[in-house]
């Protein structure tokens, strides 16, 4: 095994070696992760000492926590693939409402204890996804309409930069790095930790509403609608959705496919079932909505929670006609034995599209939509009709495509469609400057 002179512990697996595939497991099981080397750091300590032995090696540096959107990191031949897995230290203050988190915390490390204290996370709809990097990515939850996106919420960060050292940067101490790693991603060093808000919340009036699959276009016509006049207090999914006929699956949804619309509201229950009466009127076959805890979101959204092979496609979309919903749902066909086996639209707006003076380079989320479809490659041909039933997606919403959202991108793509002009000019400026020699290697490059 190669070693590395800290005192803490820092394991590092070269090829070969007992334990090194599951290491370089992405969370897609289609993605084949082949890096020079995979190093767990135990601190930042340890990170610092990866990035001087790789910058001395010639090697790159790729931080990676739970493995989520792997695919556009690409080739990892000459690189160390940095897993900050170990690092899942979290502390939180009740009486400031911030939480600090390591490198590799989860979702799931921070939101059941703050839901205990009355607080609640801008998280997203999976709880096992790394922190760090939903949060440089923007970072979109269920309260993203009332309260914008996560990276915004971000008061503060560590990180270790190109030349090794360990830096803390927030609003006052270099404040252009602060603004560019909030939704830059990992392009500018390797982050060790977070620091960012947390908001009083006691309950949310929130659930999921399950209609068969035979009535999706009225359902997403009428959830459509609803999102027209909803106030930013609620975000919500309208979504379409296959159940594969696996045990594991519930039996009440196994093997069944639905129409589904999900929704958190910030507001008391006969409010929010006021806001909601249009849809329910609709007669769901299942209705879970009710007055939960912050906690129980971490769920609401049923992201698989172990690693799964499959190809997903998004965009962010603009304001969309009537007749852009049946020309969405056509395209995707999600049914039994169908391709793609989910579809949604998540609305936008709301606080994602109001900038302030102290947003970082995710200022805002273009689009009043963001399309997120995919479905399962349990063998190479299944591959061809995924792709295909997504290009078509494409293709019925490209009259009102607004850009992308990079943590939802899942392959190589340009940078520039997820930033104005202008910043994105200044995120290029910023890596060049803080990392000139293109140490790191973030699964969205700038520059």
């Amino acid at each position: 095994m190669t070693t590395f002179d800290t005192t803490t512990g820092l394991r590092v697996l070269a090829p070969g070696e007992d334990g090194w595939d599951a290491a370089r497991q992405a969370f897609n099981l289609l993605i084949d992760q082949r890096p020079a080397l995979i190093a767990y750091p135990q601190s930042a300590a340890d990170v610092a000492s990866v990035v001087r032995f790789a910058r001395a090696e010639g090697l790159r540096v790729a931080p990676q926590s739970t493995g989520h959107n792997a695919g556009p990191l690409g080739s990892l031949d000459d690189t160390v693939l940095l897993k900050t897995s170990d690092m899942r230290g979290v502390s939180i203050d009740a009486s400031a409402r911030r939480a600090r988190v390591q490198a590799g915390a989860r979702w799931e490390d921070v939101v059941p204890r703050a839901s205990d204290m009355g607080l609640a996370a801008l998280h997203g709809s999976s709880p096992d996804v790394g922190i760090v990097g939903y949060s440089l990515g923007g970072g979109m939850g269920w309260m993203a309409r009332k309260h914008g996106l996560q990276t915004n919420s971000v008061t503060a960060i560590e990180l270790v930069t190109a030349d090794g050292e360990q830096i803390r940067v927030d609003h006052d101490n270099e404040p252009e790095l602060f603004w560019a790693l909030r939704g830059g991603g990992g392009n500018f060093g390797v982050v060790t930790a977070l620091e960012f808000d947390l908001y009083p919340v006691e309950s949310f009036y929130a659930g999921s509403m399950f209609f068969p699959i035979e009535r999706a276009s009225e359902v997403l016509h009428a959830w459509h609608e609803f999102t027209r006049t909803a106030p930013d207090e609620v975000t919500s999914v309208g979504r379409v959705l296959s159940f594969p006929p696996l045990e594991e699956i519930p039996e009440i949804v196994r093997g069944q496919s639905f129409a589904i619309v999900e929704a958190a509201y910030l507001g008391d229950e006969a409010e929010g079932a006021e806001l909601l009466r249009p849809i329910r009127e609709l007669g769901p076959v299942m209705d879970s909505f009710a007055v939960v805890p912050p906690v129980a979101l971490s769920e609401l959204h049923m992201d698989p929670r172990e690693p799964i092979a499959g190809i997903t496609g998004h965009q962010l979309v603009g304001e969309l006609p009537a007749k852009a919903i049946d020309d969405v749902l056509d395209a995707a066909a999600v049914a039994p034995g169908s391709a793609l086996a989910m579809l949604e639209l998540r609305h936008n707006g709301g606080a994602m599209s109001r900038s302030a003076e102290h947003h970082g380079a995710m200022a805002t989320m273009a689009g009043e939509y963001a399309m997120f479809g995919g479905g399962a490659v349990f063998e190479p041909a299944m591959a061809v009709g995924v792709q295909a039933q997504l290009a078509l997606v494409h293709g019925a919403l490209a009259p009102y495509d607004a850009g992308r959202y990079l943590n939802f991108v899942e392959e190589q793509h340009a940078t520039e469609v997820a930033f104005p002009p202008d910043t994105h000019s200044r995120l290029v400026a910023a890596r060049a400057e803080y990392d000139p020699d293109g140490l790191f290697k973030a699964n969205h490059e700038i520059g």
